[in-house]
């Protein structure tokens, strides 16, 4: 027994020798892990690696022997500190004279098209018929008149005659109008689908209005940047200049009508408050709630962004589209609209209507909203949409509106009953609106379109001509936007437009609109007036309504990507507030709605290479009003370098033989010199007109004289890389695994060089610098990428990174590489220039993975490599993207990606820092419940075939007409509801990181779940890259990655009700008519009398039907 108790001792004693073995071991594999990267190698790895490849990047780039001639100068150049408030105001000033030639080409139209329409007198038997007589205009012999119908021009029959209305018109390119083809001798026409175009009211007003060609071309003479001019009818037609063909959808249809464009309706019509009632009573079941449900629509479409809004239904009780907004009116802007377009789809019919309970609700709310003086304080009306009413309802007017009648009352009677007509049209009448009955849905715009022609009225009257400025939008329905679509992107631009009064004295007090004449201003048009060089790297100008929105702002993103560009739901009303967010407390934006003048600053955080990098600076913005229009025009400068400018001096002799050089270029979105106020102009580049210009050669060339000096002083002192350049590309020993292939120059003019040291076609990156690589060129809205960087870098240090994609995976091939030229050694110093390579991401890595071999062992046996098991070694740049990795797929990846541990740990011990970001046009994906039949009715040819299946109904059988419409429109209204994931607007929050500029080098240890993982950063010299260096063996997979994936903001209901109840600060109209005391309110509707024509106009419909 003692010798089994001695076995036991023996074996108790080895067990506690083996377990305090083995806990030594795990102590050691501890030790070992936080020991095995020794700082000082790490540094040394940095060291090689910084030496190297600031070595490459400066003796490519030629930065020092810039910095040197730019040094050599400094005695003779001026600087000056840039005054922010007297740029802004001449900046306005400029504006302001721009477009004043703009609305002044639109008067001259509104005078020549009242003094035509004066002197016709109108001919009930003029037909749009007849033949061409030769000579390309247009023939009346008294009686037939034919006219170019745009959508007919150039079209022939089968034995190869021209078509009635389609006579020869001839069409060429022109560089003006990007090359489309076009006659900027004529003007055309086009008649929208659902309108006769031989109709005689049509064909008068296209006769009279022929006289506009004349003064057409004399605007396009006078002010050559003129784009598209045009006359929009009241009757429907649209007269454009210069003349182009209009084609078809794919439905044969043209749904585009003039008076439906924000423009037209902007200049016909004063601000308004606006209540809508609809009738949801049974008897409105079946066809009749879908045609009320599309005029509500349809009247959504006029209402602009300076009018107020509310649909309220009814039947025994007041139902609120939208119960958030109880008793309250919103702004007509596109969110609000959709908001209540989305709810339209959920009413339904039932129980009896008692609208004396809304007219009452209707009078309350419009005199309450009316004393807040929040809304228009102009014209009020009451929309009342329902199948009948049992009584005129005239206590209730004699209490709220008479006798001053200040809220109109336009009555629309859906259905084909009669017998509530009169009813309806008494109300109209006796309280200065209008009555239209509305049988089928092919009715609806045409009848809609009424009530603008009536609030018009006053505005006649008074002949008051104001001029009215859209906000930004882009038209895609018109065929010049069609066509640039696919190649240039969709063009944003404001519209001025001017309404046309009929002066003949027998019409005077019925206030006849003849129409709204117009021409669009490209926004691009505006940022020529504005002087880049000016403003700084950083600095840009922006523009906004009255309203608050964004007429132009770099931020500004009114397009999306899917597939194709498209345009974003909600483009047009971005507020500023949503891109200059950091201003909680809207002090910029309400002093420019204002239309102060003024000084603000604040940190702003701009993000750039597509979002994912952010440069962290103080804009100070400076604020002014552009006179005769409803913009505000601001400046944000950035302090530092940015708020200052200097000039230099040169001879013209030396400027011009330094341009000559081959590898020069010019910003082509910069306006050196104005080349489009003469026709002869338009083909020269900026270069070339410079050139002309400073050779006396082209006197009527305009030119921007300080610019074109800075740009001569750039040219010779920057004349010298040329020669260096070639010289390194001619020394084949030099570069001969070619992995730098580009260097290149840019100026704080716009001044470019660049230089290959491959052939073009050996170039890894071929989109590199050219126009579509609009990142890293200058351009109007701001300078290049690499310039941006290299300029918040501290002087004389490289900025690296790898070009992100635009796809979801980023694999770039190439590594740029850029640094700032100071004029001083200061921060007050200007940026004059900044210089950099491109080279190969392979041969960018090699140097890399040298360097990390490399170690201070006498013996040659290193302690630790980058080639061991045990260690990960990364090169990211200073907001944490990877430019070199072990795993090659993870470059372009963000660090926190892949070691969300160690990215973590280096934000808590500050080595980088977070920054919360927010994108408040962001567009998410959501899940919506769709049927294509709520498109449908918003698609004039489904529309029309809509209404021609009702009508084949009716003839079938009239007393179960509702039953049968069911059945014809099954395909349309009653298919099954279906999930589809769509791209919605909505608000992102999503995070950036920057480096501590301070912090050089870190090491740190990171407690796992059963390991210790230890890690090592430090700073690559002379750079904005980081080494880092991680153990590998510790997986510390508890630790979630770190991602920039943004987050969708949701808001609950309350919040969401808060959001739609908010009411910015705006600044209204000037003008206001409301009323005219000599008014006609006699003029106020009838029943349809379009149902004999609408059946002509479907029968072709109609026999399809039965083809099918």
């Amino acid at each position: 027994m003692a010798g089994l108790g001695s076995q036991r001792c023996a074996s108790r004693g080895a067990s506690a020798l083996l377990a305090a073995a083995l806990l030594y071991a795990a102590l050691g594999d501890v030790v070992r892990s936080e020991q095995q990267i020794p700082l000082s190698v790490v540094k040394l790895w940095a060291s090689a690696f910084g030496g190297e490849i600031k070595s490459i990047a400066a003796k490519y780039s030629g930065s020092q022997l810039l910095q040197k001639k730019y040094k050599e100068y400094e005695k003779d150049v001026a600087i000056e500190e840039i005054d922010g408030l007297q740029l802004v105001k001449k900046l306005a000033k400029n504006m302001e004279e721009m477009f004043h030639k703009k609305s002044e080409a639109v008067r001259r139209l509104v005078e020549a098209a009242e003094e035509a329409h004066l002197k016709h007198e109108f001919d009930a038997d003029l037909q749009g018929l007849g033949q061409s007589d030769g000579t390309g205009l247009t023939c009346y012999d008294g009686r037939h008149y034919e006219y170019f119908n745009a959508v007919l021009i150039n079209e022939r029959d089968k034995d190869g005659n021209f078509l009635e209305l389609g006579k020869e018109f001839i069409l060429a390119p022109n560089d003006h109008f990007n090359n489309l083809p076009v006659n900027i001798s004529l003007s055309d026409v086009q008649v929208p689908t659902n309108m006769y175009n031989k109709d005689p009211a049509i064909v008068n007003g296209v006769y009279w209005s022929e006289s506009l060609n004349k003064v057409f071309v004399d605007n396009f003479d006078r002010d050559p940047s003129l784009i598209w001019q045009y006359f929009g009818s009241a009757k429907g037609f649209f007269r454009q200049y210069p003349g182009i063909k209009w084609e078809p959808d794919e439905n044969g249809v043209i749904a585009f009508d003039c008076r439906n464009r924000k423009w037209y309706i902007q200049a016909a019509t004063s601000p308004k408050d606006v209540v809508i009632l609809v009738d949801v009573s049974g008897s409105m079941k079946g066809l009749r709630l879908t045609i009320a449900k599309q005029t509500v629509s349809s009247i959504l479409d006029t209402l602009g962004d300076d009018d107020f809004f509310n649909i309220i239904t009814y039947n025994e009780e007041l139902h609120y589209v939208e119960p958030c907004l109880n008793g309250t009116l919103v702004q007509a802007d596109r969110t609000n609209k959709e908001h209540f377009r989305e709810h339209l789809d959920k009413l339904f019919a039932k129980g009896i209507g008692m609208l004396d309970i809304a007219l009452n609700e209707a009078f309350n709310i419009l005199s309450d909203f009316n004393h807040t003086g929040q809304g228009s304080i102009c014209s009020q009306a009451i929309m009342l949409i329902t199948d009948g009413a049992v009584d005129t309802y005239d206590t209730i007017f004699a209490k709220y509106n008479w006798p001053d009648r200040k809220v109109r009352i336009f009555t629309y009677l859906i259905g084909r009953e009669a017998a509530f007509a009169d009813n309806l049209k008494w109300m109209a009448c006796a309280n200065k609106g209008f009555f239209t009955q509305i049988s089928t849905l092919a009715d609806v715009q045409e009848n809609v379109m009424e009530y603008l022609h009536v609030l018009s009225r006053p505005k006649v009257i008074d002949q008051e001509h104001d001029v009215v400025w859209t906000e930004a939008y882009i038209d895609s329905t018109l065929p010049q936007a069609q066509k640039l679509a696919d190649d240039q992107g969709l063009v944003l631009m404001t519209t001025v437009a001017m309404p046309v009064f009929s002066k003949q004295n027998e019409t005077r007090s019925k206030g006849i609109l003849l129409g709204v004449v117009g021409t669009d201003v490209p926004v691009k048009e505006l940022l020529k007036t504005i002087p880049k060089y000016k403003l700084g790297i950083h600095g840009y100008a922006f523009a906004i309504t009255n309203n608050g929105y964004i007429l132009t702002h770099p931020e500004l993103r009114p397009l999306y990507e899917e597939g194709k560009k498209r345009r974003k739901p909600n483009y047009s009303s971005v507020d500023l507030s949503e891109v200059e967010w950091e201003d909680r407390d809207d002090v910029l934006r309400n002093a420019m709605v204002n239309r102060k003048t003024g000084k603000f600053s604040m940190e702003v955080k701009k993000t750039v290479d597509k979002g994912k990098r952010v440069l962290v600076m103080t804009n100070d913005y400076y604020y002014t009003d552009i006179k005769g229009t409803p913009f505000s025009l601001g400046v944000a400068l950035s302090r530092g370098h940015g708020k200052y400018f200097f000039r230099g001096n040169v001879t013209i002799e030396e400027g011009l033989h330094d341009l000559e050089h081959p590898d020069v270029s010019l910003a082509d979105e910069w306006s050196y010199c104005n080349t489009d106020l003469h026709p002869e102009h338009r083909h020269l580049s900026q270069l070339e007109a410079i050139k002309l210009y400073l050779k006396g050669k082209e006197p009527l060339l305009q030119c921007d004289k300080e610019l074109i000096q800075e740009v001569l002083f750039d040219a010779v002192v920057s004349a010298p890389i040329e020669a260096y350049w070639t010289s390194l590309a001619l020394n084949k020993s030099e570069n001969s695994d070619k992995g730098v292939e580009v260097a290149f120059l840019g100026t704080r003019t716009g001044l470019s060089r660049i230089n290959l040291f491959v052939g073009a076609e050996q170039l890894t990156n071929q989109d590199f610098l050219k126009a579509g690589d609009k990142e890293n060129i200058f351009n109007a809205d701001h300078f290049p990428l690499w310039y941006r960087r290299a300029a918040e870098q501290i002087p004389g240090s490289f900025v690296y990174s790898i070009p992100f994609s635009t796809g979801t995976v980023n694999r770039s091939t190439v590594v740029t590489a850029s640094t700032s030229i100071q004029l001083l050694d200061e921060r007050k110093s200007p940026v004059v220039a900044a210089v950099g390579i491109q080279m190969k991401l392979e041969f960018f890595q090699r140097k890399f993975w040298t360097a990390s071999r490399q170690c201070a062992s006498l013996d040659g046996k290193c302690s630790i490599s980058c080639d061991d098991e045990t260690v990960n070694c990364y090169l990211i740049d200073n907001n944490g993207f990877i430019l070199v990795s072990e795993d090659y797929t993870q470059t372009g990846d963000f660090f926190g990606e892949v070691e969300g541990a160690v990215m973590n740990k280096l934000l808590t011990m500050g080595s980088f820092k977070r920054i919360t970001l927010y994108d408040y046009q962001a567009m998410c994906r959501a899940n919506k419940e769709s049927s294509d039949s709520a498109h449908g009715l918003l698609d004039p040819y489904k529309a029309l075939l809509s209404a021609a299946k009702w009508i084949m109904t009716e003839l079938v059988l009239f007393l179960v007409e509702f039953n049968l419409y069911g059945w014809w429109s099954s395909d349309m209204t009653a298919e099954a509801q279906k999930l589809k994931q769509t791209l919605e607007p909505c608000d992102t929050e999503y995070p950036a990181f920057v480096s501590e500029r301070t912090i050089k080098e870190t090491t740190g240890n990171i407690a796992c779940e059963d390991c210790s993982k230890s890690f090592v950063i430090q700073q690559i010299p002379s750079s904005n890259l980081f080494m880092v260096v991680v153990d590998s063996s510790c997986l510390c997979e508890s630790v979630a990655p770190i991602t920039m994936a943004p987050i969708e903001i949701r808001y609950n209901e309350s919040l969401k009700c808060e959001r739609l109840k908010a009411q910015k600060i705006r600044r209204r109209p000037e003008s206001c008519h409301g009323f005219h005391p000599e008014e006609n309110a006699r003029e106020c509707g009838g029943a349809s009398s379009l149902q004999a024509q609408l059946a002509l106009l479907l029968l072709p419909l109609i026999l399809s039907l039965f083809s099918r």
